[in-house]
């Protein structure tokens, strides 16, 4: 038996999996940490942070495992949305922090390529419009406000790709992840292009040259690496790609046509398609399988696990002190409040901004709301609000692609743990819902890119894999009244939108 590793780069942690050719997990290891948010709407991270947990998932996950160094056969790493990339002087040593994809700073620099380049030459040439979010708007934020970091910077590196260079020792960079910085990449040559780098003064060189599919062996495990992680030398390293992306070839989302939501601290909605997608405001990559053919056509939450992990953090003391007393999860214990509470909340609508709100909203001032409290509500109401706030996120990304979507949506991440979550998603957007058996999220789409790059798996193997669990039906009564609470979560969003962009102005 061969077995394959699988390693996703999250925004709040690293996770690496082990798994056979027919698709058993045989062990896993999750290591975590936080986002920098030095300024609200800022968020950054030094690479250091994701060097070092990816290191130590994949050791600590090899020696669960029990198994065989000659046996394991290839690593493919994936991961979050880099944002403007890791910026490395010479020494391939980082400058400053990641401005990952949550970071909304780079408002002026949106502005001025609109105004200076015009969204319809973007749309044009890249297929995506100007926002905070891409990656080429936040490294005009380096170039403008940080000179010194920008004159020292000779790459921008992508987390899986950074991870990958001290692997293997080579520098490559996938389609997503090129794809996914935006306004300097051109989606119809799948290639950087030299007219919108030329007119935002972005130099060719400071980006990696070497643009590989997903599947592709980027090198070998260098001979430090090996050591380190009890692995073999030489030992194939594929390339991987952005992790919702990865999270969908988990799936076995490997054709087009196919509907599926990547929902872990953001949520990534996607189409897969071999044709243009007519949505509106979509994002649009490359896709990790087939990159040449398909693409990846999104919309999507800015915050979707992220703020009911905040919930938790933040409302949820007595649950939490349950969880460290050995006496249960505390997601378990909110879960079965929620459950006990009707559709809608009795009442209650959360907007889901916590930091802006990207893909189809596209405003960095919008903000996280709650509106109807009343006295009668318990945290099991808050709770549950927010668990329809992201569900109504994955509404709005559906309506905005603007496609048949099919019989049903496929979704993926942490979220699927909640069996009351599934529900509210189904009954929410009146799709069936199906959800993966094993919780590896983007791993297992790493452990099948790994396959087909080595040559171990085939697309007609990985389709026999049974990853799917039982649908979840939505019930009408509940979607009828969510089409009436859908309605005031677009409505109160509209009529709060200016005061919005006040308290903005206010908190600076």
């Amino acid at each position: 038996m061969k077995y394959l590793l699988g390693t996703d780069i999250g925004t709040s942690g690293t996770k690496t999996i082990l798994m056979d050719t027919e698709g058993k997990l045989i062990a896993k290891h999750l290591v975590e940490y936080d986002v920098l948010t030095p300024r609200p709407l800022w968020a950054e991270q030094w690479p250091k942070v994701w060097l070092d947990a990816a290191f130590a998932s994949i050791r600590e996950t090899v020696k669960k495992s029990g198994v065989a160094k000659e046996d394991i056969s290839g690593l493919a790493v994936s991961g979050l949305y880099g944002g403007s990339g890791i910026p490395l002087d010479k020494d391939m040593k980082p400058v400053r922090p990641c401005l990952i994809w949550m970071d909304r700073r780079a408002q002026e620099e949106s502005d001025w390529v609109l105004s200076h380049i015009g969204e319809e030459k973007l749309l044009e040439i890249t297929q995506n419009g100007a926002d905070p979010y891409y990656g080429y708007t936040k490294m005009l934020w380096i170039k403008n406000h940080e000179p010194e970091n920008w004159e020292k910077t000779e790459l921008f590196l992508p987390p899986n790709d950074y991870v990958i260079y001290h692997l293997t020792g080579q520098i490559a960079i996938d389609y997503s992840s090129a794809g996914n910085i935006g306004g300097i990449f051109d989606m119809r040559t799948r290639t950087w292009s030299e007219e919108m780098m030329e007119a935002m003064g972005i130099p060719m060189e400071k980006m990696p040259q070497n643009i590989v599919e997903s599947t592709d062996i980027v090198g070998g495990l260098t001979k430090e690496a090996a050591q380190d992680l009890g692995l073999m030398e030489g030992m194939p390293v594929i390339a991987g790609g952005i992790d919702c992306g990865a999270a969908n070839i988990g799936l076995g989302v490997l054709e087009s046509g196919i509907y599926a939501a990547a929902i872990g601290t953001s949520m990534c909605a996607a189409l897969i398609s071999d044709q243009p997608v007519k949505g509106n405001g979509l994002i649009v990559w490359p896709y990790l399988y087939d990159a040449k053919n398909l693409s990846y056509y999104f919309a999507g939450g800015a915050t979707a696990g992220a703020i009911v992990k905040w919930f938790r953090n933040t409302f949820a003391e007595e649950e939490m002190r349950a969880e460290a007393e050995g006496r249960g999860n505390a997601y378990d214990f909110l879960n079965r409040q929620a459950e006990k509470i009707p559709a809608g909340s009795e009442g209650l609508v959360v907007l889901p901004y916590f930091m802006g709100e990207r893909s189809p909203v596209w405003d960095s001032d919008a903000k996280g709301t709650i509106v109807g409290l009343s006295l009668t509500h318990t945290k099991g109401h808050v709770y549950r609000a927010f668990l329809e706030a992201v569900a109504y996120s994955l509404r709005d990304a559906m309506e905005a692609t603007n496609e048949n979507l099919g019989e049903y949506i496929l979704l993926a991440g942490g979220v699927t743990k909640s069996q009351v979550w599934r529900h509210i998603f189904a009954d929410v957007t009146g799709y069936p819902v199906v959800c993966p058996k094993q919780d590896v999220e983007a791993n297992m789409g790493d452990v099948i890119l790994a396959g087909i790059g080595t040559g171990i798996l085939s697309y007609e193997k990985v389709k026999k894999w049974q990853v799917l669990d039982e649908m979840i039906l939505p019930d009408a009564k509940n979607h009828e009244k969510y089409n009436e609470y859908f309605k005031l979560y677009h409505s109160i969003y509209q009529n709060l939108k200016e005061d919005m962009k006040k308290l903005t102005k206010l908190a600076e």
